[in-house]
């Protein structure tokens, strides 16, 4: 489907969404809760409340949807611009700090050596306390492009950035996770 006919499209649906017709809400919810899901999750790394953050955004997105107007940047944008602020509320409600939750698929392993397994689960520690240390943005960036899939395009779009500013964001992302991997190695 081409941009401009999936923008067409969205935008009837959003038309329809904000007179609150059901059908509409439900393929706004299913077009856009996976993508927040994972988006959410690589934040908070916790299941359930990656869950509840994602149904508080479509809360939020609901209450506001009759105020929502397009101003030419995609209507996924401003849905992770309320996940950003919910999980920001997260935290602040929480009061506490970041912890980091061991990958899933490491725990359930039982294949693996158990001193692989250490060495595993401290590769996925380091670098999931190294994302922690990048700026808002970057983290927004590898957030996007390797955790949600989207591409250069799409993140420039959802940020509100050109693609060059994005490439720059996520080279300087890497280039600092690698020195923090390196450094913390060392």
């Amino acid at each position: 489907m081409s941009q401009s006919v999936r923008d067409e499209s969205e935008r009837q649906l959003l038309a329809r969404a904000q007179a609150y017709d059901a059908a509409a809400l439900s393929e706004l919810y299913h077009r856009h809760a996976d993508a927040l899901f994972r988006y959410i999750f690589v934040r908070v790394r916790d299941r359930p409340t990656a869950e509840d953050l994602v149904g508080d955004v479509f809360v939020k997105a609901l209450e506001d949807l009759p105020f929502y107007r397009d101003m030419g940047r995609p209507f996924e944008a401003w849905l992770y611009t309320i996940a950003r602020a919910r999980v920001i509320d997260y935290y602040r409600r929480q009061n506490v700090r970041r912890t980091t939750v061991l990958n899933e698929r490491l725990a359930a392993t039982t294949e693996a050596e158990p001193d692989q397994l250490v060495i595993e689960r401290d590769g996925v520690r380091r670098a999931l306390e190294a994302v922690e240390r990048l700026t808002e943005e970057q983290r927004q960036v590898v957030s996007l492009r390797f955790y949600v899939g989207r591409s250069i395009a799409e993140v420039a779009a959802l940020m509100g950035k050109t693609e060059g500013s994005v490439k720059a964001l996520q080279h300087r992302a890497l280039a600092s996770l690698r020195r923090l991997l390196e450094y913390d190695h060392d």
